[in-house]
């Protein structure tokens, strides 16, 4: 091989040798991929002692009536706090691929739907402005996001008290100490850092049997990765995911092409 100055370079015999090199390590990670899924599947179920309420195009519905009829419900907790002006600019893009899933969900015996702590009205409002079609219900009068450790009080973040992606921390900043990429994406969603962090992302599936609604699965910061469509992508891109900072918006605020 020779390098240029961005890349080494190579004859196709070179490539080809190295790319067989790398689709054995391919392998192994998707067979690793599915012995962690499969084990997913294996973790003991919670019952849910809570009938939770929350709203949703239809009305006020328990979060058993979320799954219409089906056994399984898989939830997006989406960050659009109460006082945030806009949904969370990384939850948007991860949203973006949900149009185009949530059906073939539906039809495999699984529902679907995000869950954010604003008030219906504000989601809808963003919604449409989004172009989404997919469910989404507002848990404001709810304990849900509380239980499911994605949102958190103000007392929990002053006190050092918040516990999300199973370990505790977290606490108010400082103004001057609000990291970059917080202060730009709490700009973004038109609130304050603080506000801002009292949301977080995450994903969390339930079963419904024989009436009774049972907690399966959470997963939570890095672990929403793998239903980011967008990095998918990018992690096959030549350049990866090739970052610096924060670069991407939500998809009606980039420069017309």
């Amino acid at each position: 091989m020779t390098t240029t100055a961005t890349h080494d370079t190579g004859t196709r015999e070179e490539w080809l040798a190295a790319r067989l090199e790398l689709l054995e390590e391919e392998k192994e990670l998707t067979r690793l991929s599915d012995q962690v899924a499969r084990k997913r599947t294996e973790l003991p179920w919670v019952k849910l002692e809570k009938d939770y309420r929350l709203d949703t195009i239809e009305g006020n519905v328990s979060l058993a009536e979320l799954f219409g009829g089906r056994s399984q419900l898989l939830v997006y907790h989406f960050m659009f706090g109460p006082d945030y002006k806009a949904g969370c600019p990384s939850c948007s893009s991860i949203a973006d691929g949900f149009n185009g899933i949530f059906v073939h969900l539906e039809n495999h015996d699984v529902a679907f739907t995000a869950v954010s702590r604003a008030p219906l009205p504000k989601l809808l409002e963003f919604e449409r402005r989004m172009g989404w079609t997919f469910p989404w219900a507002s848990s404001s009068d709810s304990e849900f996001n509380f239980d499911f450790n994605v949102s958190f009080t103000k007392d929990q973040q002053k006190k050092g008290l918040i516990e999300y992606n199973y370990k505790r921390g977290g606490h108010a900043m400082d103004e001057a100490a609000v990291p970059e990429p917080v202060r730009q994406f709490a700009a973004m969603a038109g609130t304050d850092a603080n506000s801002y962090t009292r949301e977080r992302p995450g994903v969390s599936a339930f079963v419904l049997e024989d009436g009774v609604v049972y907690h399966t699965y959470s997963s939570y910061a890095r672990g929403v990765d793998g239903i980011w469509g967008m990095y998918q992508w990018l992690d096959r891109a030549p350049k990866g995911r090739n970052e610096q900072g924060v670069w991407w918006r939500r998809h009606d605020e980039y420069p017309a092409r």
